[in-house]
């Protein structure tokens, strides 16, 4: 899903006051890792990880698998937090068009 500049704003916005779901720790990306994100982007539709590594590109492959096996949109990347947008079949969020 492809979303626009103001589709992503408004996205960040209700991010902001959450806190990350899911946390990668040493053990890096896993398949258990893998199926709680799936799960919890079911449940949530908009969800932040936190990502524990200091090296950048180390970050954004982990951040670019994440994004390729749960099929869920990069919403952000700030810090340690990634921001995950996929839409469920209830579709709970309604994201303005354009």
């Amino acid at each position: 899903m492809n979303l626009s500049t103001k589709q992503k704003q408004y996205l960040k916005g209700l991010a902001h006051s959450l806190k990350p779901v899911v946390l990668l720790g040493s053990n890096g990306l896993t398949e258990g890792v893998l199926a709680e994100i799936d799960s919890a982007l079911n449940h949530h539709e908009l969800i932040k990880v936190k990502v524990a590594t200091s090296d950048r590109e180390q970050k954004q492959l982990v951040c670019d698998a994440i994004v390729r096996e749960t099929k869920a949109t990069q919403v952000q990347l700030i810090g340690h937090n990634l921001v995950l947008y996929r839409e469920s079949e209830e579709k709970k969020i309604r994201i303005p068009k354009g």
